[in-house]
């Protein structure tokens, strides 16, 4: 994966990545469990306008997906996306951390 060039995008990614996270493990499943499809639907909104913004489209797709599953109230489709999200944040971690 490239990222921007950009020295002030690179600054804020790290932490960024953190934050999702962070958010994903400790908000994502209680969203779920709760049947809170509109905050759900929020947080894949959040996601996907957050993520193009730092060019990372892989994951802006996932929130894409996240906001359907919650339109559609499919709870066990959006708790399948959460290890998938989990992993492409890691995975970018990782990159960040081999700059």
């Amino acid at each position: 994966m490239e990222f921007s060039d950009d020295p002030y995008v690179l600054e804020l990614l790290p932490e960024f990545v953190d934050t999702w996270l962070e958010d994903i493990s400790t908000q994502l499943n209680v969203l779920i469990e709760s049947n809170n499809s509109d905050e759900l639907y929020r947080m894949g909104h959040t996601l996907k306008g957050s993520c193009l913004q730092f060019g990372l489209d892989s994951i802006a797709s996932l929130g894409i997906e996240l906001m359907g599953y919650a339109r559609e109230k499919k709870w066990e489709q959006a708790k399948l996306l959460e290890r998938k999200l989990l992993n492409e944040f890691d995975r970018i971690k990782k990159e960040l951390s081999a700059k």
